[in-house]
Parts: C-alpha cells; sequence; structure tokens
C-alpha cells in the first residue's frame, strides 16, 4: 500500500486485495494506556460485510488496566459500577498496512469512540491528535521522527517466562556500538526488521549495534508527528513478532539489569508553517545556532514541564532506573548542541534544525510522549518562555537545573501539583493517569524481589 493514497484510497485498495484473496486476516487495533496494540482479528470476508461500516467493539476495560491486565478501581470512564461495557474501534483507513511478516495480514488502527461518536479523552491516540489539533488551529505542522534502542535475546519469550526472567541470554557478548561484525551475526533478524518495516510502511533509516552487547537501535523517518507515533507503536509490537517467528526474545524495556546500558526511546521534533513547507525553527542569523524565537519558546516549553509530565514520557516504575549518571540516558534538564550528554540536544542544520528529547526511554508510548512534549512546546510558546543558557560540556555535572524524577512515586507527586497538566490535557485525563501510576506504584511496593531477601534474609 502507498503513502500516497488517503483514507478512501486505501481502504478500496485493501477491498480488492481481500476478493482478490492477497489479504485473509484484517487485524483492527488501538492503542492501550501501556502503548500496547489490543484488537481482534477479523476474517477478511466478515471485515467488508460488517466492520467496514460499523468498527469494531471492545470492552473500555482495554483503557483501563494495568500491565497484567487486571481492573484496578479509581478510574472514572470504566469500573466495576459502569458494567464494563463497549466503546467502538473507529477504522483510521489511512493507517491501512500490509504486514509482510504475517502471511495475507493487513493491519488497520483505529480510535476508540462512544456510541455517538465522540473520541474518548484518555485513549493515547485521541490525547495526541488534541495537541496536533492545537498545533494546526496556531498555525503549526509538527514532524518527528522516532529512534528506538532495543535487546535481542537468544532466549524467545516462553523461555524468559519459563527462567522466571533471571539469567537472560543475550546474543552477542562485546559493546558492539557501531561494531559491523558483532551486528553481522543477527543481521539476517535486523534485515528482517528494516525491510518488512519498510514494506509496512514503517520506514527504516538506519539501523546499527549500540552500546552494549546484542543492544541495536533502528531509525524511523521523519513525518507528521500523528503518523510518526502511528510508526512507533505499529514498530515496537511487529518488532517483537518478527523477532519470536525467528526464534528470539526482543525487548523495548527500559532496563533489563542494573548493568546494561538502558534503552531510549528518543525523540525529534520540531514545527513548520500551516502548509508543512516552511521550517519554523531556523532564523537566519538567530543566536544561538540559529533558533528561531518559536524554537526556543518551544524548547522552553519542553524544559519548564519535564518534570510535571515525565509521567507521560516514563510511565513505569523501571523507566526511572534508566535515568543514571554517565549511562547515555540523561539525568538534568539542560540542552546542548550537539552534546550526547543533555536531555536535550540541538541538532541539524538550517531547515534541519530540530530538537532531540533523550529522556524517553524505549518503553515508552508514543502517542502519551509525542503529546506531552508537544503540548509543553505549545504551552512554551503561549507562554514564551526562554529556555535557560546553554549547558556546555558534561551535563550529567550540571547544577542549578532541574533534574528528572528518581523514581514514579516522585513523578506522581510532581503531576499531581501540576496545573500546566491540566491545562494541556484535562483534568480528566490527568486523574486518569495518575490513577494508572498509583496502581503501579503500589503494586511494585507490594512485591518483595530477590533483592530484599539477598540483602536483609540473613543480616537483616
Amino acid at each position: 500500500m502507498s503513502d500516497e493514497h488517503g483514507a478512501g484510497e486505501q481502504l478500496e485498495e485493501l477491498r480488492e486485495m481481500v476478493r482478490d484473496g492477497r489479504i485473509d486476516t484484517v487485524i483492527v487495533a488501538l492503542t492501550d494506556m501501556q502503548g500496547r496494540l489490543m484488537g481482534k482479528r477479523v476474517q477478511a470476508q466478515a471485515f467488508l460485510n460488517g466492520v467496514v461500516d460499523h468498527g469494531i467493539h471492545f470492552c473500555t476495560y482495554l483503557l483501563g488496566t494495568d500491565m497484567e491486565m487486571n481492573t484496578p478501581d479509581g478510574f472514572a470512564l470504566m469500573n466495576w459500577e459502569t458494567g464494563y461495557g463497549d466503546w467502538i474501534g473507529r477504522e483510521v483507513w489511512e493507517t491501512t498496512r500490509v504486514l509482510p511478516w504475517l502471511d495475507s495480514t493487513a493491519l488497520v488502527l483505529c480510535d476508540a469512540v462512544d456510541d455517538a461518536g465522540e473520541e474518548i479523552p484518555v485513549s493515547p491516540r485521541t490525547m495526541l491528535k488534541r495537541q496536533v489539533a492545537k498545533a494546526t488551529g496556531l498555525g503549526y505542522v509538527v514532524k518527528a521522527g522516532t529512534e528506538f534502542e532495543f535487546y535481542v535475546l537468544r532466549d524467545t519469550f516462553e523461555d524468559m517466562h519459563e527462567k522466571g526472567y533471571v539469567d537472560l541470554d543475550r546474543v552477542g557478548y562485546y559493546n558492539e556500538d557501531y561494531h559491523l561484525l558483532q551486528a553481522t551475526k543477527l543481521e539476517p533478524l535486523y534485515r528482517q526488521i528494516r525491510n518488512q518495516m519498510t514494506a509496512a510502511r514503517i520506514p527504516i533509516e538506519f539501523s546499527k549495534g549500540e552500546a552494549a552487547p546484542s543492544q541495536h537501535e533502528v531509525n524511523i523517518r521523519y513525518d507528521n508527528v500523528l503518523e510518526s507515533a502511528d510508526r512507533s507503536v505499529i514498530f515496537k509490537h511487529g518488532a517483537k513478532e518478527i523477532a519470536w517467528l525467528n526464534g528470539y526474545g526482543l525487548t523495548f524495556m527500559a532496563k533489563p539489569y542494573a548493568d546494561w546500558t538502558g534503552s531510549s526511546g528518543h525523540l525529534h521534533i520540531s514545527l513548520w508553517g500551516a502548509d508543512g513547507e516552511k521550517a519554523l525553527f531556523h532564523e537566519a542569523g538567530a543566536e544561538p545556532y540559529g533558533m528561531s524565537r518559536v524554537m526556543r519558546w518551544f524548547m522552553g516549553g519542553m524544559m519548564a514541564l519535564q518534570r510535571e509530565l515525565a509521567l507521560f514520557i516514563a510511565p513505569n516504575v523501571n523507566s526511572y532506573k534508566r535515568y543514571a549518571v554517565a549511562s547515555w540516558a540523561p539525568v538534568n534538564v539542560v540542552w546542548g548542541r550537539d552534546n550526547r550528554t543533555t536531555g536535550f540536544r540541538i541538532v541539524g542544520q538550517g531547515a534541519g534544525l530540530h530538537i532531540e528529547n533523550r529522556f524517553p526511554g524505549g518503553d515508552m508510548n508514543a502517542y502519551l510522549a509525542y503529546a506531552a512534549e508537544v503540548g509543553a512546546g505549545l504551552y512554551g510558546i503561549e507562554h514564551k518562555i526562554e529556555p535557560p543558557a546553554e549547558f556546555k560540556g558534561n551535563g550529567y555535572t550540571a547544577t542549578g537545573c532541574d533534574r528528572m524524577p528518581r523514581a514514579l512515586y516522585e513523578a506522581i507527586e510532581l503531576l499531581e501539583q501540576s496545573k500546566a497538566a491540566v491545562e494541556i490535557f484535562g483534568q480528566d485525563v490527568v486523574d486518569h493517569y495518575l490513577n494508572a501510576a498509583r496502581v503501579e506504584r503500589d503494586t511494585y511496593d507490594a512485591a518483595v524481589h530477590p533483592w530484599d531477601r539477598e540483602r536483609y534474609l540473613e543480616r537483616g
């Protein structure tokens, strides 16, 4: 399917592929709070007969569960009192893709709507769409691109479960950052990921070894921010499927082990004029580095709200264990020109000048992360927030600046106090995600870990 086709053309092409037998299964999927694809596989003829016109029904609990699919209390929109009824997945036809790694299968993303056709405000994709609409109203097009880091494991997902997720076996055995030889050992897998993703309209530009054994990075070409978020969630899901089909495990977990380099999910963001043709972050002769006022204010907003909105880019207990000094993950909210020790790295020249946000991890939900950063950037423009002076040198040693929260509980406290988050997302959305975070925090606090026994069982 072509990138150039609009929604109507995508649907008609899908109809033809079903009719002539090229497609026999259509996956209709939405993204949950954790960033996972949830949905149904539909027999192709049934898809044409009913789903095309009416969408799919799904239980409201899919936007109100924890990682284990439990149904915690505290969610206003879905609970036992409401009876956990249905919402509707309304297909977004321009997201239609044929998945080369699954036989005769196409995928269509959908938005969650109620019976009246109104989008559900806590749905991650809708949260980003609302920020895109706000940007459009201000005369901006947001363009973005994602790069993901991940580990490939010799253990399959089933092997890891059987082992209790301990003693995981990586394929490599030395730091393979830029190493072509070490990466060659998994090149048959990486090649499939690059080429099959590109065939599925998720254009991969580069892949390379990363800063640990069996760690790899993939760069997805930039586009309008909603398209980039769509690509990101499908990429994470598809990469795991491709790895499993080849007998490997693959994880985007932020910090699988304390001595493993964390896996990032860097966001590259820029603003353009309403027609998408004029770059607004660059202004000839402006200081520093040709950064326009719009770019400075956008980054100023991102920096001012990075701590308050941390939950939307670092959603898990494990996310915060990635923020470690001299670990290639940033800890301080400072910016620098082409400086990988800072949380915000300014890169590119001329029209390509843009902001790389290095705080998100591979475990992010791309819709939530982009929604938070776009919302914060627009907030910065509206309030004309100037960023602090550039930090030059080792960003890990910066003082007198904000630091990312050290743990999930701190991120919760910051969001609870954030008036800007309510202005950006609305109180209902903030309350929903605060409840999800508290559930995750309380679950972790109640667990007893091997570390506890090693430290306290004999000596405590």
